[in-house]
């Protein structure tokens, strides 16, 4: 295993890519006329929805759990999640035959919470305003000998998330194409560093970008301050996917220096964005996946005549806010 403190590089996106291929989904490139007439330039979308557990997270999770020595399994593994990262953990550890505890709000959604421990996972709740979800992990970790998977700040997650880029920067090779502009949701950073690795590396004049829900844009506040900026509050967005705290430590180490520029958008921004996937590309997003498309539809970035490649990062979103989202549309 990597020491804590270490970062990937394009190396190890390659090698992620390796140990995933035949496990995940190698998910396509789709374009849509109508966005390319509403932009005025050539917008590619990366569909994580269709990814297995229905967000980009199995990727690292997997990539992570994969590599733990054989030795080290018994106990299991526990991580922290609102939903994503867990089904991710969950599915990949029991592809490795191993017990996964996830420490998840009591807020999440009752289909995320639901989907965990379909996929074997046992879930232990907490409260996101007044308990420590870490230390409630750390005490589970120590109790059992399980191993703790971060949902980001971790050398082989980053290197997981980063297959996203990867493929991307691949696909529009493919084409002939170069990005101008690559934009990724982002909370604690694992997937925006991850994809800013692989696509600076094939195409080092491309803009990466955060995409983030207005009110938790502390990615971008902190590319601006150039330190660590915190969000003020801990819940009340419907990105919940979004949430983090604060950058990752590793992660903000990589995209201050390789992204160093955001965009948000609006709760109800984002409500459009999810209808907008829906009636034209009939993807199912999640609001925390669509904020990347938000952001580009509310006119936040100006894409005209050029190439862009937009991240949706997850679908796991429960019928019943998924149908206020169609509704507010």
């Amino acid at each position: 295993m990597m020491q804590s403190n270490a970062l990937p590089t394009i190396d190890d996106v390659v090698s992620a890519a390796e140990r995933l291929a035949g496990v995940a989904v190698r998910t396509p490139l789709i374009s849509s006329s109508r966005l390319d007439e509403i932009t005025g330039g050539r917008v590619f979308l990366k569909p994580e929805p269709l990814q297995r557990t229905g967000s980009f997270k199995f990727r690292g999770a997997y990539n992570r759990i994969s590599r733990i020595p054989a030795d080290q399994r018994a106990g299991g593994v526990v991580a922290c999640s609102s939903g994503n990262h867990a089904q991710g953990v969950a599915a990949a550890a029991s592809l490795m035959g191993m017990r996964s505890v996830i420490v998840m709000p009591k807020d999440a959604p009752e289909m995320k919470r639901a989907r965990t421990i379909a996929f074997g996972g046992e879930v232990v709740q907490y409260d996101r305003e007044r308990d420590d979800r870490d230390a409630i992990a750390g005490a589970i970790a120590a109790e059992r000998g399980a191993v703790f998977v971060p949902p980001y700040d971790d050398f082989h997650i980053i290197a997981g998330q980063g297959t996203v880029g990867l493929e991307i920067a691949e696909d529009l090779a493919a084409r002939g194409l170069a990005p101008d502009v690559v934009v990724a949701n982002a909370s604690g950073g694992g997937l925006v560093s991850g994809i800013a690795l692989a696509v600076k590396d094939r195409f080092p004049e491309a803009r990466v970008m955060t995409a983030e829900p207005a009110g938790f844009d502390d990615h971008a506040r902190s590319f601006r301050s150039g330190g660590r900026e915190r969000n003020n509050r801990a819940s009340g967005s419907i990105c919940d996917a979004l949430l983090a705290a604060t950058p990752g430590r590793l992660t903000f180490e990589i995209s201050s220096r390789i992204v160093g520029e955001g965009v948000s958008a609006t709760d109800e921004e984002v409500a459009r964005a999810v209808a907008f996937a829906f009636e034209e590309l009939k993807i199912v997003v999640e609001p925390g996946g669509a904020v990347a498309l938000a952001a580009v539809l509310a006119g936040r970035l100006d894409l005209t005549g050029k190439v862009a490649a937009i991240v949706l990062s997850g679908g796991n979103v429960d019928g019943s806010t998924f149908a206020r989202c169609l509704a507010a549309a």
